[in-house]
């Protein structure tokens, strides 16, 4: 760990205080393909086995696929295909249960119009389920997310076009993913409802989060179910800039304090935004800006761990083409420690995902255009 200093004033003394900084191991480059990679994910099961899946167009069309580190991000298995389309399989979310058994959904344009599947892995990732159509509808299935009840139930929300607008949905399979129910509609408004985002608190409450521009600029909205998806409260407006809210993401520290992350276009820029609510949803505190930056901040990720420490990763230009930061908040989002950059490149660092092991280690996957063609990259750090 990494000390630096910051300099605080105390009654006209200038004070040294020494602040820790995360380690973080250079950047291992993950995928070497004719293609492009695309739109990782990440999940870490109950033995610290990290598990990623992306997107990769190689085959000629793009299709999913999968690799483990079973030591820490040390070495990692070889490229597992997971499907085999004729339409674009993309943008996987990956979630694990209890017995670690590994379950993926994404959207797929092969039945001619975008519709979402779901496989599962039971071997931990040796082998996999026969991919399964779970949306059957007139319009456009997109942007899945799944997360996973103590229960074992399964739980995904997802943007639909059937109407000319984009709406959020879910639904949920209490059989591992044999069957499903049929979908819920969550929103109903005039304008897009899109990338949402998910979590399911120690109680089985689900959370659910999205950007929708309603007001007239986009802005952040939640609502929970507290029964399994059977029901859902009403919508709950989470944020009020005067820009463009957008890319939320959404985690749960034990047992109900959600930690939310998105980006807001304010005067001039694009930053970098937080927002906790103590009690699951009930009342949020005030707002938070993470970043302060002359590029623009961008599509967050945020995770918790054991500690009540909450981690945020994202994208920045200010280095004058994207590049991955990092910031961490060791009190549950109460102060926040110094961003950290994260990559050096001369190419394009995008869209980061991170997830944490059980000793507190961060594991961040993102996309990279370096080598000349994008490809999916991976570093650590505590």
């Amino acid at each position: 760990m990494k000390r630096l200093a910051i300099v605080i004033s105390f009654w006209g003394l200038l004070v040294s205080v020494p602040i820790a900084q995360a380690e973080w191991t250079p950047a291992k480059r993950l995928t070497w393909n004719s293609g492009f990679s695309f739109g990782p994910a990440v999940a870490i099961d109950s033995v610290n086995i990290i598990h990623v899946v992306w997107f990769d167009d190689t085959p000629g069309n793009s299709e999913i696929y999968y690799k483990k580190s079973t030591n820490g991000g040390a070495s990692w298995s070889v490229n597992q295909r997971l499907t085999w389309n004729s339409g674009y399989s993309s943008d996987p979310s990956i979630a694990l249960d209890s017995g670690d058994s590994i379950h993926v959904v994404w959207y797929d344009d092969t039945p001619g119009n975008d519709e979402i599947y779901y496989k599962k892995s039971t071997t931990g990732g040796t082998s996999w389920s026969p991919a399964q159509r779970i949306t059957w509808t007139s319009g456009s299935s997109t942007a899945p997310a799944i997360a996973i009840d103590s229960a074992g139930a399964l739980h995904i929300v997802w943007q639909e076009n059937m109407a000319g607008n984009d709406e959020i949905y879910a639904k949920n399979s209490s059989d591992g993913g044999t069957t499903w129910t049929a979908a819920k509609r969550l929103t109903w408004t005039s304008t897009d409802s899109r990338s949402p985002a998910l979590a399911i608190d120690s109680s089985d409450i689900i959370y659910a989060v999205w950007d929708d521009p309603l007001p007239g600029n986009g802005e952040i909205y939640g609502k929970r179910s507290t029964d399994g998806g059977e029901t859902w409260s009403s919508q709950k407006r989470l944020t009020w800039t005067s820009g463009w809210s957008s890319y939320p993401d959404i985690a749960i520290a034990p047992p109900n304090t959600i930690h939310l992350a998105w980006s807001a276009e304010i005067p001039g820029d694009t930053e970098l935004f937080y927002r906790r609510s103590p009690d699951g949803g009930e009342t949020w505190d005030e707002t938070t800006q993470l970043t302060w930056n002359s590029g623009s901040s961008g599509s967050p990720s945020v995770a918790t761990d054991s500690a009540d420490a909450v981690h945020i990763v994202w994208m920045d230009s200010t280095p004058g083409d994207p590049e991955i930061y990092y910031r961490k908040s060791a009190d549950g989002g109460t102060t926040w420690g110094v961003s950290q950059r994260l990559t050096w490149t001369s190419g394009n660092s995008y869209l980061p995902v991170l997830a944490v092991d059980s000793t507190g280690t961060v594991h961040i996957v993102w996309r990279d255009d370096l080598p000349g063609n994008i490809e999916v990259y991976y570093k650590s750090g505590n």
